[in-house]
């Protein structure tokens, strides 16, 4: 398919500079999804903090998924968090034989909050799972709780995306090659047309190889399952689309 036919297919109102080729999208038919944006993984004290990894790449996509989220809600597009996070027996975890329970290790654990408060890794309603407060949630905006890495199972994602009519998701997050890759696959066999924001996700394992698994992922999903742009490309084209239409 050439990109005129493209184009023409779609017929949509916002057209965005991306791979492997640009991509037009409906602002009233869009979301844009934050995975895991919360302490346990971004903020010192968290569950990879804890556990020794760097969590620098994830604190650095903070800022430009910020500027993303103000231009998204200026122009009326919907913001949806999903949140990794367990109940607080842990009976959605799994069996004891679960990988979930063998690849997570620490779930549950008790553990201080930086303002020395209790919490608990991976548990809903903590300080630990609570989303950073650069991004913080509003007023209008979805949470939805996730039990594992995907954000389609085993959750009502996919009934409220289409209760609201929406077929385009904007994808920022962590981890770049687990939970959001989970999900940018499930949203494509759900029908989903999935744009990955490059400079508004991170990895934190696989930094130190030939190819990252961040940029594996972004590689895998242009090829198969989505497209991958940043957060330049959509804002830019967010303001020239609301210009237009003043």
């Amino acid at each position: 398919m050439d990109q005129q036919t493209f184009d023409n297919t779609w017929n949509q109102n916002i057209q965005i500079d991306a791979k492997p080729q640009a991509i037009n999208i409906d602002a009233a038919r869009t979301a844009v999804i934050v995975v895991d944006m919360q302490n346990d993984f971004a903020s010192p004290g968290g569950m990879f903090d804890r556990a020794g990894l760097d969590i620098s790449m994830i604190q650095n996509v903070v800022g430009p998924t910020a500027q993303v989220l103000a231009s998204a809600r200026a122009a009326g597009i919907k913001i949806v968090y999903l949140k990794a996070a367990f109940q607080p027996d842990l009976s959605d975890l799994g069996g004891a034989d679960s990988p979930s329970r063998m690849f997570i290790p620490g779930i549950g654990q008790t553990v201080r909050a930086p303002d020395g408060s209790e919490s608990r890794i991976l548990i809903r309603d903590t300080w630990n799972t609570d989303i950073v407060p650069e991004l913080e949630p509003q007023v209008n905006d979805i949470v939805i709780y996730k039990p594992r890495f995907s954000g389609f199972y085993q959750t009502n994602l996919d009934e409220t995306l289409k209760q609201a009519g929406i077929k385009y998701l904007i994808i920022t997050g962590c981890t770049t090659s687990v939970c959001v890759e989970s999900t940018v696959r499930d949203a494509m066999f759900r029908d989903y047309i999935c744009l990955l924001l490059a400079d508004c996700m991170a990895e934190v394992v696989g930094q130190d190889l030939p190819r990252s698994n961040h940029e594996a992922t972004l590689w895998l999903i242009q090829g198969r399952f989505g497209w991958v742009s940043d957060s330049h490309a959509l804002i830019k084209s967010i303001h020239a689309h609301s210009a237009a239409v003043l």
